[in-house]
């Protein structure tokens, strides 16, 4: 469904990505790892047009979007629930939700809707809420509702477990195989290795804007380089 090949970017002359290759199937949730600095955000953020990918190429259902602009590759079927949630914090849950789904019909959009709230209850309980005024986790579930009201076939998870705590990463986790098992791919960078691996079907390694390794989620787990690097030995 995804895949890059051989993909560079720069931040002006400096070279942030070097040569990566990596691909995402249908139906799978793959992981990327790696410590702060490796250059994750910049992995996705390159997928969605900026920084554009200054060699190699971007595929989407087999189709190049590495030279499209940032909204064609999202109305795309792509959608991005980025680092830090970046609600819209002077309005409401239901006005978020409106804003991810501006684009998405109207015969389709509250049938949508009605998922996003079977799926968090608690945006339903607290639509007329504003969203600056929720919990991080709530803010949270708000982030990955409002990227899900658009329709997409692929869903762009950066760090969500960010500044939450323990309970309530394990339900934001726990929502992304919900996710997985109706039908969404789902392509998670995650500084929380262990609990990303745990979920993952297949993982990615990347140190210094290069893949080092990859390898199912389970085998990630069981390798020593891993554990010693991201797992606390």
């Amino acid at each position: 469904m995804l895949r890059f090949n051989e993909v560079h970017a720069h931040y002006g002359k400096i070279e942030a990505l070097h040569g990566i290759t990596l691909e995402v199937k249908q139906n799978e949730i793959v992981t990327l790892i790696g410590a702060n600095g490796a250059g994750k955000t910049t992995l996705l953020m390159t997928l969605c047009g900026d920084p554009r990918a200054s060699s190699g190429t971007i595929e989407f259902d087999g189709n190049p979007i590495h030279e499209l602009p940032t909204a064609e590759i999202m109305r795309s079927g792509i959608a991005v629930v980025p680092e830090g949630r970046r609600v819209f914090s002077g309005m409401t849950v239901i006005e978020n939700l409106h804003m991810g789904g501006f684009f998405t019909d109207k015969a389709s959009f509250h049938r949508i809707l009605d998922e996003v709230f079977e799926l968090f209850p608690r945006l339903a309980e607290r639509k007329e809420q504003r969203a600056g005024t929720m919990s991080g986790g709530e803010q949270q579930m708000l982030a990955i509702g409002r990227a899900l009201m658009s329709k997409p076939r692929l869903l762009l998870l950066d760090e969500p477990s960010l500044g939450l705590a323990p309970i309530i990463i394990q339900q934001i986790f726990s929502t992304i195989e919900t996710l997985r098992d109706k039908g969404m791919t789902i392509f998670l960078v995650e500084q929380n290795a262990n609990q990303a691996l745990q979920l993952a079907d297949r993982g990615y390694v990347l140190e210094n804007g290069s893949i080092v390794l990859d390898d199912t989620g389970d085998a990630l787990l069981a390798n020593d380089a891993v554990k010693n690097a991201y797992l606390g030995g």
